[in-house]
């Protein structure tokens, strides 16, 4: 036989019973998320390093769609064209959040230098691409979106160092 006190709601400290609980710690979202809004929003490298992650993220997520709707034209193909759309998309992204030069830093600029920055990216994934076929022969497109990521998460990294110190810097810049 089952105890009445079991069958009714138990309450936390007499407070609050769980429904309610789990509405006031979602109110609470924003009021906890606010610190760290606020140390992504500054101009430091950590800050533009985490917010480069996440427009990398964003980016790589439209290589990887246009990468396999395409993939019927080829891999390189498929390739250029999700390197080409992902990229201006992300040099567009980095420069109005990742780096705040929206103001200092033109459309034209930052797709110029910036794309031409991505160009060395687009021969290494299309290198990377090349030798797996060499190597092992076709591969699934789960393995080339991972091989792709490596390559792509390699070049990245030293593509923020160049991006921030010659395409965003807060040095005077020419158009």
């Amino acid at each position: 036989m089952t105890c009445p006190s079991l069958l009714r709601r138990t309450t936390l400290g007499g407070a609050h019973e769980a429904g309610s609980l789990v509405t006031t710690e979602l109110q609470r979202v924003p009021e906890l998320l606010g610190p760290l809004r606020a140390r992504l929003h500054q101009d430091d490298g950590r800050a533009q390093f985490a917010r480069y992650v996440v427009v990398g993220v964003v980016s790589s997520t439209l290589y990887a769609v246009l990468f396999i709707v395409l993939g019927g034209l080829g891999d390189q193909v498929a390739n250029v064209v999700g390197a080409v759309a992902s990229t201006l998309l992300a040099n567009e992204m980095h420069r109005r959040l990742t780096f705040h030069a929206g103001a200092r830093v033109s459309w034209f600029a930052a797709q110029w230098e910036g794309g031409g920055l991505a160009v060395i990216g687009l021969v290494a994934t299309s290198l990377a691409l090349a030798g797996v076929h060499d190597l092992v022969g076709d591969v699934g497109t789960v393995a080339q979106l991972c091989l792709i990521a490596a390559v792509t998460g390699a070049i990245g990294a030293i593509r923020f160092v160049a991006l921030r110190s010659w395409v965003f810097t807060t040095a005077p810049h020419r158009d």
